[in-house]
């Protein structure tokens, strides 16, 4: 899985618990885009999560 390059955001892991209390794995993915952006003055394809790109921390090319 992807993780985000600007705030590092990836997969979390935790538990599924059923209605008979029965403990299993999973995982949350976070929303990982690749989009192209300005990296140092150039358009780059970067993985970025969507929180990073509706805060505006990243700048996209057109």
């Amino acid at each position: 899985m992807a993780k985000c390059e600007v705030c590092g955001k990836g997969v979390s892991f935790g538990k599924k618990y059923s209605h008979s209390h029965i403990r299993t794995n999973r995982q949350w993915k976070a929303n990982v885009q690749q989009v192209k952006a300005i990296v140092e003055g150039t358009p780059k394809k970067i993985n970025v999560c969507t929180r990073c790109l509706r805060s505006g921390k990243v700048q996209r090319a057109i």
